[in-house]
């Protein structure tokens, strides 16, 4: 399963591959590519160290798609990629507590949560949402809140 999210919109993309190989990596790049509005000047697509996304198709894609910019995360830091929370929202909406006898039953639960995400979308934030923070309470040596005359 390959995925891609706009974070200023919330948009998601989601398409399902038997396997993550070169030839399914470069042909979710296109799909990325006409999903994304031509008028969008760049493209930051933020991947983690996979094998495939650094080989000779994807650098060639690079070259025929000059809008698109190629940010690896570091290893071991999955929590710099926005799409990673996002993955476990999309988890917790198709495959929680549920069991599959086919892998295409797994696609439709997919595509499904991905055109529910979709029609609900909204920006996505980075970490907690703010309505769920506990307010910060000051502590015994904060200033008062005093105007002076």
């Amino acid at each position: 399963m390959f995925g891609a999210l706009q974070p200023a919109s919330g948009a998601a993309l989601t398409a399902p591959y038997t396997g993550r190989t070169l030839a399914n990596w470069v042909d979710f790049l296109g799909k990325v590519e006409r999903w994304i509005d031509p008028a969008v000047e760049r493209v930051y697509a933020v991947m983690d160290n996979l094998n495939t996304h650094t080989a000779m198709d994807v650098l060639l894609f690079a070259l025929a798609h000059p809008r698109w910019e190629f940010v690896f995360q570091p290893i071991y830091a999955a929590y710099l990629n926005l799409l990673e929370p996002w993955w476990k929202v999309l988890r917790s909406l198709a495959l929680k507590g549920r069991r599959f006898e086919a892998w295409s039953e797994i696609e439709q639960a997919v595509q499904r949560a991905t055109e529910y995400w979709n029609a609900h979308k909204h920006p996505f934030v980075w970490g907690r949402r703010r309505r769920h923070r506990v307010p910060r309470r000051f502590g015994i040596a904060a200033t008062p809140n005093v105007t002076c005359i």
